[in-house]
Formats: structure tokens, C-alpha cells, sequence
């Protein structure tokens, strides 16, 4: 592997397997990522995806292999040290704050100092500031910045949650299922607000909406039974016979 590709990895999962008393969410799973990278992983259910993301996360060890991020072996150290280095998930169920604005919300996003005593009140640095503002403006939200997140539609919370995601200032975001509970315009938009994150972040979505993943035109990982099965673009995996057979039922 050349110095270049090397400094362009941001993320390896390395021959991973998660054995629950014999049961193996993940077999021998591996999927590298690199900077900037938007990536789909796809799967029918129980297939290991969200067992992908708890992995990464910390949420569950490894019995056998590493998960590797910017050169540092992860898959031992706490979900909050991982966090820390700069991994954060978003998962289906939005999990906002309802009683707080949609910027505290945010804010609280973005802290530096997690002590709860100094989350809110006498204002937030400049920095933070800034990326609270940029968050907002990415997911469409500046209008709504004062409102109560409560009173937010669906999609809405969504967008937030993404936004929160972002306001961390996270590299690697996890995106579990981002369009749970949307109608078409709502997914659209979300497909272009992830769009828009552009190369500033490096960003793996799981998702098993066919016309989302075609809108993000991202390489897609399908997985199988805990297994890497094919990686390729929508039309490559629409018109494999392995997957068709597993996971979309027919070719495009």
C-alpha cells in the first residue's frame, strides 16, 4: 500500500467477528473507509449492520479481529474515549432534548466541557459558536434555531440529530438510518443534506431504503449474515445475482 492510500484511510475494520454464545453478528467482517468518504451499508435484517456501528462505537467488543482508526487499534477502549477521538452515531430514533431550543440543543452538541454546570447558561465559545451556527445552516434549521425542539415535524428531528452529530465536530459520523419515518421529500432532502457534508467529513450511513441509497450515489457494502458480501456502486449491487437473491429480491 502506498503512503498516500495509507494517510487516506481513516477507518479499518479488520476481519471482525461479535460471537454471542455461538451466534455470530458479525463473521470475520472487514470494510476499510477513507477520509472524506461517504459509504451506504446495506443488508437485510439481522444481517449485522447496526452490530457494525455498536462495533466501531465501542458499544461491543470484538472476539476476534481490530477496528483500526487513524492508525490507533479501537475496539478495546470505552465508547467515550472513541467518542472523544472523534466517532459519533446518530441513531434511528431521534434524541433530542424536546424542551430545549433547537440551538441549546445544539449547544449542548457542541460542549467541549461535558460538566452539565457549565453546558448552559453565561453563553458558549466562539468556536462552538461557530460550528452551532454551520450546523444549522447545513441541515436548513436557522429559521427554527429558537423554537423548542418538542415542536419540530419528524424530519425535522431528524435533521437536528444529524446537525448534533455534526456539532460535535466528530470526523467519522454514523449515520443508523437516517430516514426512519420519512416520506419521500423529507428523505430527498436528507440524501442532500448528507450530500452537502461534501469532503469535510468522512460519513457511513446504514440504511435499506433503495431509492435514498440510489440518491446518495455512494459506494454501497452489502452485508450477509454478519458477512461482507459485495462493495460497489447502487447499479453493481442492483445487478448482482447474490445479492438480488439475499437482499433485493430482483435486478434492476
Amino acid at each position: 500500500m502506498s503512503g498516500s492510500a495509507i494517510s487516506d484511510l481513516i477507518l479499518s475494520v479488520d476481519g471482525v467477528t461479535i460471537d454471542y454464545s455461538g451466534f455470530k453478528a458479525l463473521d470475520g467482517f472487514s470494510m476499510r473507509l477513507n477520509r472524506g468518504e461517504t459509504r451506504v451499508v446495506i443488508g437485510p435484517n439481522g444481517a449485522g449492520k447496526s452490530t457494525l456501528c455498536d462495533t466501531i462505537i465501542g458499544r461491543v467488543r470484538p472476539s476476534t479481529g481490530r477496528v483500526i482508526f487513524k492508525g490507533e487499534e479501537i475496539h478495546r477502549l470505552p465508547e467515550q474515549a472513541i467518542v472523544a477521538r472523534g466517532i459519533c452515531r446518530k441513531f434511528q430514533a431521534p434524541g433530542v432534548l424536546p424542551t430545549l431550543s433547537v440551538r441549546d440543543n445544539l449547544a449542548l452538541a457542541a460542549r467541549r466541557d461535558r460538566r452539565w454546570w457549565k453546558s448552559l447558561g453565561t453563553g458558549i465559545p466562539a468556536d462552538e459558536r461557530a460550528a452551532v451556527d454551520e450546523a444549522l445552516e447545513s441541515v436548513g434549521l436557522t429559521h427554527r434555531a429558537t423554537v423548542e425542539a418538542g415542536t419540530l415535524a419528524h424530519g425535522e428531528k431528524q435533521w437536528l440529530e444529524i446537525a448534533m452529530v455534526m456539532a460535535t465536530g466528530a470526523e467519522l459520523l454514523l449515520l443508523d438510518e437516517p430516514t426512519a419515518g420519512m416520506g419521500p421529500a423529507e428523505t430527498s432532502r436528507t440524501a442532500e443534506l448528507i450530500l452537502g457534508l461534501g469532503h469535510s467529513r468522512t460519513v457511513l450511513v446504514i440504511d435499506h431504503d433503495m431509492s435514498f441509497v440510489e440518491q446518495l450515489a455512494a459506494p454501497v457494502t452489502v452485508m450477509h449474515q454478519g458477512k461482507f458480501l459485495k462493495q460497489g456502486s447502487v447499479a453493481e449491487v442492483r445487478a448482482d445475482p447474490e445479492v438480488a437473491a439475499v437482499y433485493l429480491g430482483h435486478t434492476a
